[in-house]
């Protein structure tokens, strides 16, 4: 049994001043450099047919930059890198998937 009682959230000042609150889901890497991939939270009083109809509430990817010292996340600098991100993101959770089904890939 997993010790995981509930997610892991971080919250994030944009430019605006704004903050969003986001749960962690993964951390992948890819042309070695550190993504982290979240959800937005959601309140609960967002209709949830809303949430499914909005982009707004989809995944999220973030690139881990050092800067002065200090990590920060900041978003893929192309749609290019983040649809490959995604990716490399997705066959992570499908392997994941598998793994916990207690299958194993195809021997030759």
């Amino acid at each position: 049994m997993s010790n995981d009682y509930g997610g892991t959230f971080i919250t994030l000042t944009d430019e605006n001043g704004e903050e969003l609150v986001l749960e962690y889901l993964d951390t992948v890497e890819y042309e070695g450099k550190i993504y982290m991939a979240f959800f937005p939270t959601i309140d609960e009083d967002i209709d949830p047919e809303e949430v499914e109809e909005s982009e707004e509430y989809g995944l999220i990817i973030m690139r881990v930059e050092h800067v002065d010292g200090e990590e920060e996340l900041v978003t893929p600098d192309s749609e290019e890198e983040a649809e490959a991100v995604y990716n490399v993101f997705m066959e992570e959770v499908f392997n994941d998937e598998e793994d916990e089904d207690g299958l194993e890939p195809d021997e030759e």
